[in-house]
C-alpha cells in the first residue's frame, strides 16, 4: 500500500517513517508555497535516510490567510493549523492509499482531531495514520536519541522544510521583521543528519 507522509526533515516525521515503513510504501512528502527554497533540506534528509520523495506546492493564499492571521493573534498557533490542513487536504487527493503526520500525542499544533481524521477518510477513501499520537514528547526523544543522528538549535540555525520556515518569511515580507520575533517563540528545532546503525 502506498502512503504519503508529510515530511520536514526533522525527528518526529523521521521516526513515523520508520514505524510506517514496514506495513506501507513510504513516500516522504513536503508542501511548499515558493516563498523559500527550505524544501530542499527535506530532499536532502530523504535520501539520507532511504526514502522517495516528493515536493507538493501548496496555494500561496493559505500561506497568506495564515500568516496575516499570526500577526493578528500574535502567535503561530492557528496560522500553522491552517497550514497543515490545508496540506493534509492535498496530499490526501494524489491518490495515495493512506496519509500520515509526525503529530504526537501532547502536540499543541498541529493537531487533527478524530471527526477531523474520520472526515478526510471518507471524503477521500484514505486511511490518516498519525503513528506517534501514542507518544509523549520524552519518549519521542528518548527513540530518536537511541535511532537518530541530528542537528538540533534554533529556528533560525535549523534548516529544514517544516512550514515555519517559509510562515517566517512571509510574515516579514507581510509585516516586518519585528513581527517575526512577535510571533513566534524562541524554540529549537531538529533536523535529521543520518540513521544510527
Amino acid at each position: 500500500m502506498e502512503l504519503a507522509l508529510l515530511y520536514s526533515g526533522g525527528k518526529d516525521s523521521t521516526l513515523a517513517a520508520l514505524l510506517l515503513d514496514e506495513f506501507y510504501d513510504v513516500t516522504l512528502v513536503t508542501g511548499h508555497f515558493g516563498v523559500t527554497d527550505e524544501w530542499k533540506h527535506a530532499r536532502g534528509t530523504a535520501a539520507t535516510v532511504g526514502y522517495e520523495f516528493r515536493r507538493m506546492e501548496l496555494d500561496r493564499e493559505v500561506a497568506v490567510e495564515a500568516v496575516d492571521r499570526m500577526y493578528e493573534d500574535g502567535y503561530p498557533r492557528n496560522g500553522i493549523q491552517r497550514v497543515h490542513d490545508h496540506a493534509l487536504e492535498q496530499v490526501a487527493g494524489d491518490g495515495y492509499d493512506a496519509v500520515a503526520d509526525g503529530s504526537r500525542r501532547d502536540d499543541r499544533v498541529p493537531t487533527v482531531s478524530r471527526a477531523e481524521a474520520q472526515s478526510l477518510e471518507d471524503r477521500y477513501g484514505i486511511d490518516y495514520i498519525a503513528p506517534l499520537s501514542g507518544f509523549g514528547r520524552g519518549a519521542v526523544d528518548r527513540l530518536a536519541d537511541a535511532t537518530l543522528e541530528l542537528d538540533i538549535g534554533p529556528s533560525e540555525v535549523i534548516q529544514r522544510a517544516d512550514y515555519e520556515g517559509e510562515l517566517r518569511a512571509l510574515l516579514a515580507e507581510r509585516h516586518g521583521e519585528a513581527a517575526v520575533a512577535e510571533v513566534f517563540p524562541d524554540h529549537d528545532q531538529t533536523r535529521v543528519t543520518g540513521i544510527r546503525k
